[in-house]
């Protein structure tokens, strides 16, 4: 019974986490009435990188570990179970939550050039992009056509 418990708990954390569905920029609840600034320039190099877990990862696993420890161990084990499985998933949760990424080396078009990292694969050396940043933090990042640089 407790076992079953344990895949209801997984299974309907997976299904809320895979919810998310939209492709259009996505700004958080403060971010919407900043002043956005942007910059045009043109992809020069290009690397892949490892993006580390921003921290739910390893906060999900903790939870799930600590969970599934305190399913498995009996009466006087359930307290050590619990924490050792926490610590586990909490690792676990650590290494699922990296993601692949991409530097970008960008010249832009008043001749300074830029670093930046990004999670999209289609942006290639030679495409000319238009950064959209918010203090020093970039939002957006958008290929565009030669005619909308100005």
């Amino acid at each position: 019974m407790k076992l079953i418990t344990v895949f209801i708990i997984l299974f309907g954390i997976l299904l809320v986490s895979g919810c998310s569905s939209s492709t259009d920029p996505q700004y958080d609840g403060s971010s919407y009435k900043q002043i956005k600034h942007d910059d045009f320039g043109r992809v020069v190099a290009k690397r892949g990188v490892v993006i580390s877990d921003d921290g739910t990862g390893s906060f999900f696993g903790t939870i799930i570990g600590a969970v599934v420890g305190s399913t498995l161990g009996g009466n006087a084990g359930s307290i050590l179970m619990s924490l050792g499985g926490g610590i586990v998933g909490h690792e676990a949760g650590k290494e699922i939550g990296k993601t692949d990424g991409y530097e970008l080396t960008v010249e832009l078009i008043n001749g300074s050039t830029i670093i930046i990292v990004i999670k999209d694969e289609t942006i290639l050396v030679g495409d000319d992009i238009r950064i959209i940043k918010e203090n020093n933090k970039v939002v957006q990042v958008d290929k565009i056509k030669d005619e909308e640089i100005q």
